[in-house]
């Protein structure tokens, strides 16, 4: 039997700091005895920024290549959207008109959710079928409720590895349920969770949502309308939605965009139009 080689002869700092009781040292000699990566104040400083994007980009890139996660598909859309089971039951406990009209919005919109949660389980499908867990696309959401959610539950729900990218707020989001565990990431830099959205994306696909989703929809077109990023299909659920509430037909007439800018994106109605745009993209066989 061949022998276990280590992999590396250097100790951990975990390890380092634990067989060299700095921690204790530091009450005696103050906080600049602390090492420095073990020093939570030092890293904290604005000076530092640097090496903090530095490592909010690099933990997801390891933890996601030593678990062979070469493409994505990003799915954004609002967290406001709930499953139709639990909208139903909101029309059905609504105690007046207000609440009822609020419920019956929820009602029509949980659609978008029941939509997204289809799409994952689609993309899990076609996983399935591929041996080589490089060729395998996950989906990849920002980790909250709504159309993350449900994207991430369609995928779990068939078997998949899926991924969140959550982010600290004020409102603390904390991640859904259907989240792989070790897939599960949070930042504090928004520029550097948009990074690691597009890195490993293969498709984007943007159901309807508030601010959040318009700017990570817009940051996308722009990076492959200006040559940043190599093309790849930008679909948007909801036709009539999206059509309405930007009126890129406008944009165009009025020559604040090209009409090659409008190839980026695709419109569909539904998750197996959106998951048959990427299949015909990439060529796709299951």
């Amino acid at each position: 039997m061949a022998p276990k080689l280590p992999r590396d002869n250097a100790q951990t700092a975990g390890q380092f700091i634990e067989a060299t009781h700095g921690d204790e040292d530091a009450k005696q000699y103050g906080e600049s005895y602390h090492l420095a990566f073990a020093d939570h104040a030092f890293l904290s400083r604005p000076e530092v920024r640097g090496i903090r994007f530095e490592l909010e980009l690099l933990k997801p890139d390891l933890t996601l290549r030593e678990r062979a996660i070469d493409h994505t598909i990003v799915v954004f859309g609002s967290a406001r959207f709930v499953s139709k089971a639990e909208a139903e039951e909101m029309v059905l406990v609504a105690s007046d008109d207000n609440v009822r009209l609020k419920a019956n919005t929820a009602l029509e919109n949980s659609k978008h959710y029941e939509s997204a949660r289809e799409f994952g389980h689609l993309v899990a499908r076609y996983n399935q079928t591929q041996s080589d867990p490089h060729s395998r696309l996950h989906i990849c959401t920002g980790g909250g409720p709504g159309i993350m959610e449900a994207a991430n539950r369609g995928a779990f729900e068939s078997g998949d590895l899926t991924i969140g990218l959550n982010i600290s707020l004020p409102r603390e989001q904390n991640p859904n349920p259907y989240i792989t565990p070790g897939l599960a990431f949070r930042f504090h830099y928004f520029a550097l969770r948009k990074m690691h959205f597009v890195m490993r994306a293969r498709a984007i696909v943007v159901y309807p949502g508030g601010f959040g989703s318009f700017d990570e929809l817009f940051e996308v077109l722009t990076l492959i309308q200006t040559k940043k990023i190599e093309p790849l299909p930008v679909i948007l659920v909801d036709a009539l939605h999206w059509q309405t509430i930007v009126r890129f037909d406008l944009l165009v007439n009025q020559e604040l965009i090209g009409i090659n800018d409008l190839k980026i994106i695709h419109f569909v109605d539904t998750a197996s139009e959106a998951w048959s745009i990427i299949q015909d993209w990439y060529t796709l066989t299951e």
